[in-house]
């Protein structure tokens, strides 16, 4: 692994009871049942400063799971993502008892509007001090789609279209609407923002049309740092355009690679550098101060695990309902319409309904790294240097203790390696993961949308509509 390059750490997490592994809401010493008070998210971004990640990545769904046996039975009893509460709201509490730690917030652009989510997504800016980043999903659940009044979900590529239309009058509102020095706030001149410094935007795209002020003075990092997970073609394509942070899914490392590669290139051809993406993979971690203590653990965690559960999220994954096949019986898996990542690891693997049971207990669909805090902090620093990842999105097994046992045991073992940081770096989150500073790169898509002055006809201060 380079010398000059640290791991990046994100603790993944939904604003629900079950999230990943499914079933560990029964373990005794498991809280997350508490994700309704803002005293266990509170705890918790505490806790995650203390371990000097850079962010707390948060999932969110807007449908629900009932493709397993076609109900919401299961989904029910074993709490799969179901109650799940607003992900953006939590957000404010837990900046408020942190200073560094960054916040990645997942919202589906079918749900709203983006004139009302720009404005959203600003005044997080603002709060956070430029701590806030977005995860842009298209949506993969049928119920999500009938629930928005719609009879079903778009094709696959037509949700990406559609994200592309909704970002790029994003970037018109969060980069072109109000100049950076807008803001003026003269009491003597009762002039708060100067009118020949804030224009209204003009968008007449194939999905969304909008004539509008941007509601929000600009925030520090004006556009959030722009997550996205999607290793389709079309997925990748969309994130060679917009996104800075990616998250993939892979089980070794060279399949790992593979994926990276390819989405290095797609940042490339759209005119970046391939270092202007940061990618994250998913992972797993049961760890203890010795590797036996570390076994023990995850036995204990399997006597509580539902690997049933683990299936029925699967299923709403691939679309395809497991309970209809026997544990051993051929699953054809086609390439459908819901996360095309998640049924080509299925049909690479080959995947029977008994191997997935017990792929699916402890992990989910990603890899499990089992060890003390030597042996995990080397199995990561090797994925780095083998599949080329910049980082990890740790998912949760029993909360808390699963983010605390990995502060105390994994990372000073990652600081004796040089392989992260001991200390925060000062900056927005764009900046810390960068070093380039706040803003977008000029690079990016988004910038040509940016306020320029010389853009205007004639004198500076007057503005014309773009």
């Amino acid at each position: 692994m380079p010398e000059d390059k640290q791991i990046l750490l994100n603790a993944f997490n939904m604003n629900s009871v079950g999230h990943i592994n499914h079933g560990l809401w029964t373990h005794p010493r498991d809280r997350s049942h508490e994700y309704k008070t803002l005293s266990y998210w509170t705890d918790l971004a505490r806790t995650l400063e203390r371990g000097l990640f850079d962010g707390i990545f948060l999932a969110d769904i807007v449908g629900v799971y009932d493709v397993y046996a076609g109900s919401v039975d299961l989904t029910l009893k074993e709490s799969i993502q179901l109650p799940v509460n607003d992900p953006t709201l939590i957000v404010s509490a837990m900046a408020g008892v942190t200073e560094n730690l960054g916040f990645g917030v997942t919202v589906n652009t079918s749900v709203e509007h983006p004139f009302t989510f720009a404005r959203r997504m600003s005044t997080l800016d603002h709060l956070t001090g430029g701590r806030i980043g977005w995860n842009i999903v298209t949506g993969y659940l049928d119920s999500a789609a009938r629930a928005l009044g719609q009879a079903g979900l778009n094709d696959h590529d037509d949700r990406y279209d559609r994200a592309d239309d909704y970002l790029e009058l994003l970037y018109k509102l969060w980069e072109g609407s109000w100049d950076d020095h807008a803001v003026v706030l003269d009491r003597e001149r009762r002039i708060f923002a100067e009118p020949s410094r804030v224009r209204e935007i003009f968008h007449d795209g194939p999905y969304y049309k909008a004539q509008a002020y941007h509601l929000a003075e600009p925030s520090r990092q004006r556009t959030p740092v722009l997550y996205q997970a999607g290793s389709s073609g079309r997925g990748r394509t969309f994130a060679g355009r917009h996104a800075e942070c990616i998250f993939i899914n892979a089980t070794d490392p060279v399949s790992a690679r593979a994926v990276v590669q390819a989405l290095r290139d797609e940042a490339v051809a759209a005119g970046r550098r391939a270092d202007e993406i940061k990618i994250f993979i998913g992972i797993t971690v049961v760890t203890g101060r010795t590797q036996a203590e570390a076994e023990e653990t995850l036995s204990d965690y399997l006597d509580h695990a539902s690997p049933e559960a683990g299936l029925a999220h699967f299923s709403a994954g691939t679309g395809i309902d497991f309970s209809r096949f026997d544990l051993d019986e051929e699953i054809q898996y086609g390439t459908g319409n819901a996360i095309q990542s998640v049924t080509q690891l299925a049909r690479q693997k080959g995947w029977s309904k008994r191997q997935l049971l017990k792929e699916l207990a402890i992990g989910g669909r990603y890899p499990l790294i089992v060890g003390d805090g030597g042996k995990v902090a080397e199995e990561l620093i090797r994925w780095v240097e083998e599949s080329g990842v910049d980082g990890f999105n740790l998912t949760r097994t029993v909360v808390p203790e699963s983010f605390e046992t990995f502060i105390d045991v994994v990372v000073p073992e990652l600081q004796s390696r040089g392989a992260y940081r001991t200390a925060y770096e000062d900056g927005s989150l764009r900046h810390r993961l960068f070093g380039q500073g706040d803003r977008l790169s000029d690079r990016h898509f988004g910038s040509q949308f940016k306020f320029r002055r010389s853009d205007f006809a004639g004198s500076a201060d007057v503005p014309t509509a773009v």
